[in-house]
């Protein structure tokens, strides 16, 4: 059973850290290793001592700004967080890469990484963000324990779940001066009700009687909007997805609207389609810290070309059902609520134009070797 700890609003008690230790050298870096105590037990001895990556650019300036990095969800390897480090200490920034609870070398014996990070009891979820919290204040910590850091600009970086914890933190936390979420939101409770990927831990809470206000008040202490309108100062930049389906788009536009003036950047994808423009982003990312950190302003790009990939089913005339995988040729909005593809099915190629109904489909006309007819299309963007 894990302790009772104070408000998540609470610093982390200060500890004394050991020093890090050399792991590897990548190209224009050096890689330091160090580990500390979690201040949430958790109940799991792995998940309880948690890992710090930190990268220096070489050659080393005397003293640099640092970011503090969070990865997505059920991460297996930190390949898109080392991408961001390596952008980063280009631009003579140093970075840190944080593993969150319940990931990686915190998995317990016997479950997937991040399998037990989000479990479908308002309890365990209240104390694992906690838990994340915690961890990220205390690295935190240790980054402003260093003579490399101290007096210098601190930024925090997060992806997905990562940016849920760095909207979490930011709001909590003066010392982070600069902050960038990627594919996150707020509102914790339309993500567990709406996401298309904790379809499991949302009918085992709905047979445990939650409905969606009562799960938003059971998560009320860990919840972000309910901190954000009293955070002062500050840059960020923010990436959402048109087509997220795993943090839905309104979560996302809520995050914007409480914060100051972000720069704001939205991909013509759903959760998964940056990675077809990673590199891009990366760079998007560091140059973001590296503006802001030397007192200029960042300007987002009004458009990250990123292709609109779909994965569907169309019902209707003529043929009945077909399944297909598809690319956007066009948007008759920004939004992307009325579109036209092209598809490529086990019976040849297919066009498809209609307008959004709601959340993954969409009625229209199609178009294929078979004639003209209409139809609806389900389907999810990558």
């Amino acid at each position: 059973m894990a302790q009772q700890l104070p408000a998540v609003t609470q610093p982390p008690p200060a500890i004394s850290f050991s020093d890090w230790r050399e792991v590897s050298r990548p190209e224009g870096a050096v890689e330091y290793l160090v580990s500390f105590p979690s201040v949430y037990r958790s109940g799991f001895a792995e998940n309880d001592v948690v890992p710090l990556r930190v990268f220096l650019p070489e050659p080393r300036p005397a003293s640099m700004p640092v970011v503090l990095i969070l990865h997505y969800w059920g991460a297996t390897d930190l390949r898109v967080e080392r991408a961001l480090a390596s952008e980063l200490n280009r631009r003579g920034i140093g970075a840190a890469i944080l593993t969150l609870p319940f990931h990686l070398q915190r998995t317990p014996k016997g479950a997937r990484s991040g399998e037990l990070a989000i479990r479908p009891d308002p309890e365990l979820m209240t104390g694992t963000m906690l838990q994340s919290v915690y961890d990220t204040r205390r690295a935190l910590d240790f980054l402003g324990s260093r003579s490399e850091f101290q007096s210098s600009p601190i930024g925090l970086a997060g992806t997905s779940l990562g940016a849920l914890v760095a909207a979490m933190v930011y709001a909590i936390d003066s010392r982070v001066t600069h902050a960038s979420f990627l594919l996150g939101g707020v509102d914790f409770a339309r993500i567990l009700w709406s996401s298309s990927v904790v379809v499991g831990q949302r009918e085992a809470l709905r047979r445990r009687g939650f409905t969606e206000e009562r799960l938003r008040a059971a998560l009320a202490p860990i919840e972000p909007l309910n901190y954000l309108p009293q955070r002062q100062g500050g840059s960020t930049f923010v990436v959402g997805g048109l087509y997220d389906t795993v943090i839905p788009r309104r979560s996302t536009e809520e995050l914007i609207e409480a914060l100051d003036e972000p720069r704001v950047l939205w991909l013509d994808t759903g959760h998964y389609g940056g990675i077809f423009v990673q590199r891009r982003l990366m760079r998007e990312v560091a140059g973001f810290f590296a503006r802001e950190f030397t007192g200029g302003t960042f300007v987002a790009p009004k458009r990250l070309y990123a292709p609109t990939i779909r994965v569907g089913v169309r019902v209707g005339t003529p043929g009945g059902i077909d399944l297909g995988i598809g690319l956007d040729l066009f948007k008759f909005n920004r939004r992307g609520d009325a579109f036209a593809s092209v598809f490529i099915t086990p019976r040849g190629p297919q066009i498809f134009a209609g307008q959004r109904l709601s959340q993954g489909l969409a009625f229209g006309v199609t178009g294929s070797s078979r004639g003209l007819g209409i139809g609806f299309l389900w389907s999810t963007v990558l």
